[in-house]
């Protein structure tokens, strides 16, 4: 680590907790989506849940622009603005008259965000390359996991004491917390000798740099298709537990046992990735969730199971779809990152930023279409990572990586 005060397992955590600013930004939204709905949509229910993907929007718009800023003013600068501009866009959220505001204002927030989730990845890259990155995004994905596992049950706290609009207070915390560990604990891990001025001719010649390696092209469509099966989760789950299984009041619980059981994911590709490859763990992986879907959805979207039994089918489909975040999204990102660690800014930027623009692109229509079943997401997802499986065999068949 160059010139590092912190130890790995401190820089680890330190990762997880800047990727956490995504995972608290909206998991933390997700007991809220209803009383949103009543208070500002009230003849349109499921726009409430725009209120997830205008935030996800603004970050992969964000991401285009916050790797090449850090390429050039390193990546400590960029994160720091990043979070202060997170944090006023918070505060313009919980004042939002109305569900148009607040959907500009998260859009916002989103684009700011942008910064510590992406170039924390290229903080990663700085350091470490091939299978010890993976491994390393394996640990911060673990740790990040825990933030999933309680968001839910803060913001159902929240609302509880001060109401819905109190969640953007908390993230304005929370930004604070993670700009003072950042700024006191972390060196740059970028120095000036290594640093690429923003020259419009530098940075297209980068972008096209970056599309001429075909393992990044693989993974962009392969993390965009991933993502897409994330957000229409995390867009209707909240909408299914409470209209199919009627447990909307205890949903911040079971949503954190999902969040704790899919840990398994990451910890287990901590484990294999070094002996069995990147790509092995990937399109293996895409095979048992493509199978598991098809379950699902031959049992709870055709009635066959409910009650109780439907219920656990539910729990076990979604803890098998997050726990496939942990066993995709580091190893992917680490094949992207590793033909381009001299531009990680700009790789970076590009790769998340396609990957999640696109992804909510396809996630919304699948969120829109929830009539109260699990239906539509079922069949959805199964499309999605039918897609991933049938692309990752496809292209991932080298057994080097």
């Amino acid at each position: 680590m160059i010139g590092s005060r912190a130890s790995q397992t401190e820089f680890v955590a330190l990762v997880a907790m800047l990727f956490a600013t995504i995972a608290i930004s909206i998991d933390a939204m997700l007991p809220a989506l209803p009383e949103i709905a009543a208070t500002l949509s009230p003849e349109a229910p499921n726009a409430a849940q725009l209120v997830v993907t205008s935030f996800v929007l603004g970050m992969g718009i964000g991401t285009l622009f916050t790797g090449p800023l850090s390429d050039a003013f390193g990546r400590k600068r960029v994160i720091l603005v990043g979070s202060g501009l997170y944090a006023l866009a918070a505060l313009a959220c919980a004042f939002a008259p109305n569900l148009e505001i607040l959907l500009a204002a998260r859009l916002l927030q989103g684009l700011a965000a942008a910064a510590p989730r992406t170039v924390a990845i290229a903080m990663v890259r700085d350091l470490y390359s091939g299978r010890e990155m993976a491994r390393i995004m394996s640990f911060v994905m673990m740790i990040f996991t825990i933030v999933p596992a309680v968001a839910p049950l803060m913001g159902q706290g929240i609302i509880a004491l001060g109401g819905w609009r109190a969640i953007f207070l908390a993230y304005i915390v929370f930004a604070g917390l993670t700009m003072l560990w950042l700024g006191l604990r972390q060196p740059e891990t970028l120095p000036p000798d290594r640093r690429r001025p923003l020259r419009p001719g530098d940075l297209w010649r980068g972008t096209r740099a970056v599309f001429t390696h075909r393992i990044i092209l693989v993974s962009i469509l392969l993390q965009t298709l991933t993502l897409a099966a994330l957000f229409a989760t995390l867009s209707s789950l909240q909408g299914i537990f409470e209209r199919q299984f009627d447990r909307a009041a205890t949903f911040p619980l079971w949503f954190a046992l999902i969040a704790v059981a899919s840990m398994t994911g990451s910890l287990l590709n901590s484990r294999i990735v070094m002996t069995l490859g990147m790509r092995r763990v990937v399109t293996r992986t895409y095979a048992g969730v493509a199978v598991l879907t098809l379950v699902a959805l031959a049992t709870l979207g055709t009635g066959l199971v409910s009650g109780n039994l439907g219920f656990a089918m539910q729990m076990l489909w979604a803890i098998g779809l997050f726990a496939m975040m942990g066993l995709t999204m580091g190893n992917l990102n680490a094949l992207a990152m590793e033909p381009v660690g001299h531009i990680a800014g700009l790789a970076a930027s590009v790769i998340s930023s396609l990957a999640t623009v696109g992804s909510v692109i396809l996630a919304i229509p699948i969120g829109l279409a929830f009539d109260g079943t699990a239906t539509p997401l079922l069949i959805g997802v199964a499309v999605l990572v039918g897609l991933n499986l049938i692309l990752s065999l496809k292209t991932l068949a080298e057994p080097q990586s």
